[in-house]
Order: structure tokens, then C-alpha cells, then sequence
């Protein structure tokens, strides 16, 4: 399978990021922060110089990975000052995605309402009435922008935001009858927080058609402790899983990228420490056979 990573989690400095993925046999980018700078805000001239770096090494760049809407709420609408910052951001990450050859743009969702639905009660007293239909209004002009451009939005299931699972990911692009236009960005350490188990249930809501890109990282999450965890890869509560997952994927032909999301560090802040330490186990599970 395709394997990559997001080059931030191993050095903001993208030359040495690049020289560590040949370290490694990486070959996809995705790009989220290249120096201090997060994608859609770089000069002309900075985005040449990235595209130069990344196709002369050979690297070519699965994603363009932008906290796109992270931040609005329920109470946001379409056209309010937010939504038209976060809008004017999406068009310049296209326009970057267009010279430096990324067929992926992200975006996230909405602050996250801890229930949405509800029955037998739950609907008067539970339920955060209407947030999720404030949703796909806000989601609609981003997803017209991409068919425009010719781009591929993918939406990530985070961990505080109103997509938080691969249910709620499917949910919202057939709302939108976005198959064409809009995939998911399965983060299944993200969705643990949710308790969407990974496989078979979580993947079974993205098949056929619905995966555009995977974030792979490990986690140990305690939610009634409000902690979340980042472990060494294989060693969380996802490691029994990542087989598995690994198999599925391969078995269904899955032609996207797996971004390796180095996030872990070894309790020193070395964020390089820890992708040193996880990539190898990455690289088995998810590599060729």
C-alpha cells in the first residue's frame, strides 16, 4: 500500500522531514505546517520553493492538511464572518493544492455536541437540539468550491469535532450527496474517544467509496477521565487491531495513502524520538506483504 506521513510530525523543517522519510522508504508528503507556517498561508514564492524540494526528492504530496472549520460551532452559519475566514483559507489551500500536485484538500467539522440524537426521553431532555443540521449548510459551499476545482476534499473524524467517527462522516456525505466530491479522513485513534471501534465496525462505514485518506497514530484514551494518551505505535488499544484493519484494506483494494501522524514522543518532547521509534512497526503492518 501507499505509505506516507505528515511531515510536521517528524520536523516543521521540511528538508530534514524529506531526509528522514528517505531514511525510511516514505514516499507520500502531507503537508500541514512547513515551517511556522500553517498550508494556505505561504508566500507564492515559499510554495514554489516546497514544490521544488518535494519533486525533486521524489516526494509527491498525498494531502494538504489544513484545520479547515475546526473552531466554528452550531451557532456559526454560512456566511458569517468565521465561515467566510475559513472559506477564504479553503481557496487558498486549493490554490496551492493545484501547483504542488495534491489531489486531497482537508477540512474538519464543527465543535463537537456530545449528543445528537436521541429516543424515549432523550430527545426532550439529552438531545443538543438541531446542531447537527447547522452542519451541512456550512459544509455545502466548500464541497461546490472543490467540484469547481477539479479537488477532493476529505473531512477528518476528530476527536472534538462534530464528525467524530466514521458514522457521522458517512452520515454528513450523503446528506450532502457528496460521494463525488467529499470522502473521509479516517482517523481511527481519533474515533477511539467515541468508542467507534475500528474494525470491522468503524470500517464498515466507509467502504465502498466513502475512504479517501487514513491517519494512522496509537492511542490509549480514558474518557470518563477526560485523558487521552499517545503511545508508541502498538502498544495502545488500537495494536490489536491495525492487523486486521491492514488486511481489510488490502483485501478491498484500498488505493489511497496511509499517513503515518507522528505525534508520539517518548515523554521529552523529541517528536522525531518517537516517529524513530514507531515507524518500523508501521511500516510492517501496512507496508507491502
Amino acid at each position: 500500500m501507499r505509505l506516507g506521513v505528515i511531515t510536521d510530525g517528524i520536523s516543521r523543517d521540511l528538508k530534514h522531514a524529506v531526509d528522514v522519510m528517505d531514511e525510511y522508504d516514505l514516499t507520500y508528503a502531507e503537508l500541514q505546517f512547513v515551517g511556522d507556517t500553517e498550508v494556505g498561508d505561504h508566500t507564492a514564492q515559499q510554495i514554489r520553493e516546497i514544490d521544488a524540494l518535494l519533486r525533486d526528492r521524489g516526494k509527491p504530496v498525498s494531502c494538504l492538511s489544513r484545520h479547515v472549520f475546526a473552531g466554528t460551532t452550531s451557532q456559526n452559519r454560512p456566511g458569517d464572518a468565521l465561515h467566510t475566514q475559513h472559506m477564504e483559507a479553503l481557496k487558498r489551500v486549493i490554490d496551492m493544492a493545484h501547483i504542488v500536485g495534491s489531489p486531497l484538500v482537508r477540512i474538519m467539522t464543527q465543535k463537537k455536541e456530545q449528543i445528537l440524537w436521541g429516543s424515549h426521553g432523550a430527545e426532550i431532555w439529552n438531545v443538543a437540539h438541531g446542531a447537527w443540521d447547522t452542519m451541512a449548510p456550512m459544509i455545502a459551499p466548500a464541497v461546490e468550491l472543490a467540484r469547481a476545482e477539479g479537488i477532493t476534499l476529505v473531512v477528518e473524524t476528530g476527536n472534538g469535532t462534530m464528525v467524530n467517527s466514521n458514522y457521522t462522516a458517512r452520515k454528513l456525505i450523503d446528506e450532502l450527496d457528496a460521494k463525488d466530491a467529499l470522502k473521509v479522513l479516517w482517523d481511527p485513534a481519533n474515533n477511539c474517544w467515541c468508542h467507534e471501534r475500528a474494525y470491522p465496525e468503524g470500517y464498515s462505514e466507509v467502504k465502498g467509496g466513502y475512504l479517501g485518506h487514513i491517519h494512522i497514530k496509537d492511542v490509549q484514551v480514558d474518557t470518563p477521565r477526560a485523558t487521552l494518551q499517545v503511545r508508541q505505535m502498538g502498544t495502545g488499544q488500537l495494536a490489536p487491531l491495525f492487523a486486521p484493519m491492514a488486511a481489510a484494506l488490502r483485501a478491498d483494494g484500498y488505493d489511497g495513502v496511509i499517513s503515518f501522524e507522528s505525534v508520539y514522543h517518548p515523554g521529552d518532547g523529541d517528536f522525531e524520538a518517537g516517529f524513530r521509534a514507531s515507524i518500523g512497526t508501521f511500516k510492517t503492518l501496512f507496508g507491502d506483504d
